[in-house]
């Protein structure tokens, strides 16, 4: 079965910091574009970061530029994504997701999500 599975979401204070880290079983991550996303209560999915394929190419959105940074560990099969400064707005749920094509909103294969909360 192919699936992505996030971690590392929990509390965190203003100012603080997380990894999250998206895992595959089932298909090779760097083969994939794999992008970041996080939906807050109330709100539509945003999406933050994404890596292209076998390129390794990287995005990021405005919202979140210079605070985070997406890498792909090849060997673990795993893509992460380093969350510095990290705001009350932060607050959401993200999910990790996948797609043999590109970058883009619909992506084919998506986890459960990991909450991350922001507060003091």
């Amino acid at each position: 079965q192919m699936q992505v599975v996030e971690s590392g979401g929990g509390l965190v204070k203003p100012g603080g910091t997380l990894r999250l880290s998206c895992a595959a079983s089932g298909l090779t991550l760097n083969e994939y574009a794999v992008g970041w996303f996080r939906q807050a209560p109330g709100k539509e999915r945003e999406g933050l970061s994404c890596i292209s394929g076998p390129e390794g190419s990287t995005y990021y959105s405005g919202s979140v530029k210079g605070r985070v940074t997406l890498s792909r560990d090849n060997a673990k099969n795993m893509v992460y994504l380093q969350m510095n400064s990290l705001e009350p707005e932060d607050t959401a749920v993200y999910y990790c997701a996948a797609d043999i094509t590109s970058c883009h909103r619909e992506m084919k294969y998506w986890g459960k999500g990991t909450l991350v909360t922001v507060s003091s």
